[in-house]
């Protein structure tokens, strides 16, 4: 609620990150609709299948452009993988069209993902793996 509500009971993102940021949140908790509605009509699909999507953790931004009403947000978003963890990275585009935001485009890769003991969990809890998730 504090992050993307608004954006999801229809106030427009103000930045291609902050639309990023309410679309994962929109897949985690599989609101095609909104997912849909942010979708540029250029290149949004007709349907959207989410039922087999994995179970997401959390979700790292790592760079964020905008100019001239275009956007970049390159992400990774990590999920469970069976015991182990996976994750899926973007260079995302989107273009601002009368006042909002709309996911354009994404170059995606998916990978395994192995944190060490003392790395930051990926659920996104803050603490190490070894105390977190490593012993579930």
């Amino acid at each position: 609620s504090r992050c993307c509500q608004p954006w999801h009971l229809g106030q427009p993102a103000p930045t291609p990150e902050a639309l990023m940021r309410s679309r994962y949140v929109a897949f985690v908790q599989h609101n095609v609709e909104y997912l849909l509605a942010t979708w540029h009509s250029s290149t949004r699909p007709s349907a959207l299948e989410l039922e087999s999507s994995p179970t997401w953790a959390s979700l790292h931004i790592i760079e964020t452009g905008e100019k001239s009403g275009r956007g970049t947000v390159h992400f990774r978003a990590f999920y469970r993988a069976g015991s182990g963890w996976g994750y899926l990275e973007e260079q995302s585009d989107f273009i601002q069209e009368g006042g909002r935001w709309f996911y354009l485009s994404g170059a995606t890769s998916e990978g395994e993902f192995k944190p060490g003991r003392n790395d930051a969990c990926p659920c996104g809890s803050g603490r190490k793996y070894k105390v977190c998730c490593l012993l579930k």
